[in-house]
């Protein structure tokens, strides 16, 4: 039986769309799907099934979701879109498949929504990592991103969010089809100026094989950090560039003069280098100002 929540929260409930994305999760979606219905039987539930081989897309019916099937596997970005598209309630609420989030938590993040968050993310604790390396990894990306923002980001990969769907829905063409999907709704979020929190969360181990390759993944997933960087803030990926060809350019030439008493053809290209690299980081800086201009924004 569903447990009695406050009323705000309640209200919250009766326009909640929980979504699900799950590839060969055959094993477990069945269970995960009768614990949301356990917690909250009005939700509207959505499991996006990509492209799995296994009995994933019956097992989630069987439980009484309603399934959105992906023909192949299209990636996991493409199933949270494919989810947002479908789902029909005001607020999203995104949850792995795989059995590593409880639905006891919901109404804690739904709880943080009423106070006038328009975005809040399960941040894992630190026993709840996959692995060492995948700990340390997310605590890198986690102070990158941190920087790239200007806000403290705790958790920049959790797949355990809620996100008002009007908000969520004007970045589905940012997200990549493939990870990390929480990376770009994070950072999207905050350049909008979308306030963002945090509430903590303990994941359990997954039930079946990860899906994520950790060098293959991780390489792409630090380049779409900088992608988003570029995105979110260029200046503060292009000003270190910057700064770091100045130094060198004028180290080289104290040494080229106090040696040989001359200015070299390196420096010449080292600072006119900088120059230009800052001008790409202007313009890009202010593409970035119309890509999240809002709808109307600025018309007379």
């Amino acid at each position: 039986m569903a447990a009695a929540l406050p009323v705000s929260i309640g209200y919250f409930m009766n326009r909640l769309s929980v979504i699900l994305p799950a590839k060969n999760e055959g094993a477990v979606i069945r269970r995960v799907v009768e614990g949301i219905r356990n917690h909250f039987p009005d939700a509207d539930l959505v499991v996006v099934n990509d492209g799995s081989t296994d009995a994933t897309r019956e097992e989630a019916e069987r439980a009484g979701a309603r399934v959105v099937t992906h023909p192949y596997s299209m990636g996991n970005g493409a199933a949270i879109k494919s989810g947002a598209r479908a789902a029909t309630g005001d607020i999203l609420l995104f949850m792995d498949a795989d059995g590593q989030h409880d639905p006891a938590d919901i109404p804690r993040l739904l709880g943080k929504l009423d106070e006038g968050f328009d975005m809040v993310v399960g941040a894992r604790d630190g026993a709840s990592q996959a692995s060492l390396g995948r700990g340390l990894a997310n605590r890198f990306y986690n102070r990158l991103a941190s920087y790239m923002t200007g806000q403290r980001i705790e958790d920049l990969t959790s797949g355990m969010r809620a996100a008002r769907a009007h908000q969520f829905r004007e970045f589905l063409h940012l997200l990549p089809n493939g990870f990390s999907y929480p990376t770009t709704s994070t950072m999207a979020f905050f350049r909008a100026g979308y306030p963002v929190a945090y509430i903590p969360i303990k994941a359990a181990k997954r039930v079946g094989k990860s899906h994520v390759r950790i060098l293959k993944d991780g390489a792409r997933f630090l380049l779409i950090i900088f992608k988003i960087g570029t995105l979110y803030s260029p200046l503060k990926l292009f000003a270190p560039v910057v700064g770091l060809q100045v130094l060198l350019g004028v180290g080289y030439y104290a040494y080229t003069f106090a040696a040989h008493g001359r200015l070299s053809l390196a420096t010449i290209f080292l600072l006119t280098s900088a120059v230009t690299t800052f001008l790409i980081g202007l313009v890009s800086e202010q593409i970035t100002q119309l890509m999240y201009r809002s709808p109307g924004e600025g018309s007379e």
